[in-house]
């Protein structure tokens, strides 16, 4: 177009004027006529060859896209799903925590009162032991005593055979020995 108007209305050649029509001359307007058509063919070549496969690859795009976002869509839904059914599991975990917490309880104060018992009778057990040992040590102290006393009296004979002593002496002793003794454990 820029040498469509650059040219004029008026060409010099060999010094000759021609007339145009429109200020067009004839050999410019079929060039233009032969541009035009070859511009129409190389768009429905071009189209051909690289817009429809062009308009195809975005058009599987789209597709894929369309198809991802319902594939997310259906995934979060699933996700939803599963978040809710694991909250309300999580829900029963924490009851069911609780009831065998509570059972432990009951099952831990059974032990206790089962413990406390036989700790009670373990100390029964071991008071009358205790009572028993004290007695037979009581008894075994009373035996030792009473043997003291046998050898105490026998050496008392023994003094009073060989003194020759009279009676009044020998009374004398066995009230000094009984003094010394004490009555209380002679008469026991």
């Amino acid at each position: 177009m820029g040498a469509i108007l650059a040219a004029g209305n008026f060409l010099a050649a060999s010094g000759e004027e021609y007339t145009r029509i429109l200020g067009l001359d004839l050999q410019l307007i079929h060039d233009a006529l032969l541009l035009g058509v070859n511009i129409f063919i190389l768009f429905f070549a071009l189209s051909y060859l690289l817009f429809n496969p062009v308009r195809n690859m975005l058009e599987k795009r789209s597709e894929k896209i369309r198809t991802d976002l319902d594939t997310a869509a259906a995934d979060k839904k699933t996700a939803a799903e599963l978040k809710t059914e694991y909250e309300a599991k999580i829900k029963d975990i924490d009851k069911e925590a609780e009831a065998i917490l509570a059972e432990a309880r009951k099952k831990a104060l059974k032990r206790e009162e089962e413990i406390l018992e036989n700790a009670k009778a373990e100390s029964a057990r071991i008071i009358e032991r205790a009572g028993r040992e004290a007695e037979l040590e009581k008894k075994k102290a009373l035996d030792d005593m009473k043997q003291e006393m046998i050898t105490i009296a026998s050496m008392m004979a023994v003094k009073a055979v060989k003194a020759s002593m009279d009676v009044k002496i020998q009374d004398e002793l066995i009230d000094r020995t009984l003094k010394e003794i004490g009555d209380d454990t002679w008469q026991s």
